[in-house]
């Protein structure tokens, strides 16, 4: 016998199955037990002249009474079996079926696609489940479409540069001097960057970049990180100050790798920090080792906290352009911070009052 494809006939079946297994219990227990129950309730006691006399033709009563009635309960049972099931099956197969069917829409990409989540229980679950699903689908969607639209806008400049100049050094217009071909190292060299850090954040993201993890200072680590950016702090008219503890402070890291975090996170504070300001690099120990560096520079609001760390995300565009940033450094930032077991993340009180850039790891005695 083929089994029946859909949800529905299948709880259907089902249904009447166990349906049919319980009356046919009822009738076997009716024929069994009734008869000696039936005589007990009778009077009719074994010797008794009487009741043997009786005996046969009330037995046979008995017999076409029950049979009777047990014909008559079966088919009313059937019948609101019938019933009952179509309504459980339609009940429990109607959200599945929409399920799948939103499915189906989603693969085809339709990520929009919601479900209704008004039910109780595991398919309340389930719908609000897929709900969130579809939502990170779409929102992923939404990223890749951005970012491609990112790399296309961040390759265009520099190529439209390189097009132009080439195009002037082979109509005569534009002369080969010494500047010209810094001009055009200039922008191969943007160029370059770019596609290794776009390179460098999908390794990162997809936890194939080789990590040396050993266990080292994180406070040595920051003044060392310092030490190499006070030039550059200092052509800004930024003063540095150290806030570290005297101990230090034990992580399992590759020292390279967070020497890039650090670094990017001073290197920007030190960019956007108003002349004359102070950037803060602080650090603390505990269940977790956090390193935080604090500008007094613009701020962010609570959007721009949120996604300071995605891809190509510029709080000023025109500004962060013109200072030469790729734009996925944070990205990488959080990328690696994630792949050595900790966390990066951003605080700020809002525009105008600085922000603190603060990344976590776990300690190490």
């Amino acid at each position: 016998m083929r089994r029946p494809s859909s949800l529905r006939a299948r709880l259907l079946l089902a249904n009447l199955i166990v349906a049919g297994a319980a009356l046919g219990t009822v009738v076997v227990a009716v024929s069994l037990v009734g008869p000696g129950y039936f005589a007990e309730a009778m009077g009719h006691r074994p010797g008794d002249p009487m009741g043997a006399m009786m005996d046969a033709a009330t037995r046979t009563a008995f017999g076409d009474a029950v049979r009777g009635a047990l014909i008559a309960a079966m088919l009313i049972a059937v019948t609101t079996a019938v019933i009952v099931s179509l309504a459980l099956s339609s009940a429990i197969a109607g959200p599945v079926t929409r399920l799948a069917a939103a499915a189906r829409r989603i693969a085809r990409g339709h990520y929009v696609e919601r479900v209704p989540a008004t039910g109780e229980g595991e398919l309340g679950e389930l719908a609000t489940a897929f709900n969130a699903m579809t939502s990170s689908l779409e929102a992923t969607e939404a990223r890749r479409i951005q970012l491609v639209g990112d790399v296309a806008h961040e390759l265009r400049t520099p190529l439209t540069t390189l097009d132009g100049y080439l195009e002037g050094l082979e109509d005569g217009v534009v002369e080969p001097s010494p500047e010209t071909w810094r001009l055009l190292r200039g922008e191969t060299a943007r160029l370059t960057r770019l596609v290794d850090d776009l390179q460098e954040l999908w390794r990162a993201e997809a936890r194939q970049l080789p990590l040396r993890l050993e266990r080292l200072d994180a406070a040595a680590l920051a003044r060392d990180v310092i030490e190499r950016g006070s030039r550059a702090a200092a052509a800004r008219q930024v003063d540095i100050v150290e806030a570290l503890p005297d101990g230090p402070l034990w992580v399992d890291a590759d020292r390279d790798r967070l020497v890039q975090i650090v670094a990017n996170y001073l290197s920007n504070a030190v960019r956007y920090a108003p002349e004359g300001s102070t950037v803060t690099v602080s650090g603390r120990g505990g269940a977790d080792v956090v390193l935080a560096v604090r500008d007094q520079g613009p701020g962010l609001t609570p959007e721009q906290r949120e996604r300071v760390f995605e891809r190509f995300y510029r709080i000023d565009p025109s500004r962060s352009r013109s200072l030469g940033g790729s734009g996925v450094g944070l990205a990488i930032v959080r990328a690696l911070a994630e792949a050595m077991g900790g966390r990066a993340w951003a605080e700020s009180a809002g525009p105008g009052t600085g922000s603190t850039f603060s990344i976590a790891l776990p300690s190490r005695s």
